[in-house]
């Protein structure tokens, strides 16, 4: 096959193609943009729904670790408060 026969066969196939799917509408587009937005919504969502779940998370270990400690303390004769 020649580089004009190919280069011919690729711009048939090419027009076949646009021809066979016809472009989106206007309101398609913007579906597809609002579809789009919504989708990142939701995984800045999901992001910091998951970053407050592990922040409290860590505060609650740390409270209870400090709880852990003034129980060991008192046990061992240390006093609470002043």
């Amino acid at each position: 096959m020649t580089p004009e026969q190919r280069a011919e066969l690729v711009a048939d196939i090419i027009s076949a193609i646009r021809v066979a799917t016809p472009p989106i509408t206007d309101e398609e587009t913007r579906w597809v943009r609002q579809a789009i937005e919504i989708q990142c919504r939701r995984a800045k969502f999901q992001t910091a729904v998951i970053e407050k779940t592990l922040a409290g998370l860590l505060l609650a270990a740390v409270i209870g670790l400090g709880y852990m400690f003034v129980e060991w303390a008192a046990l061992h004769g240390f006093k609470r408060g002043s």
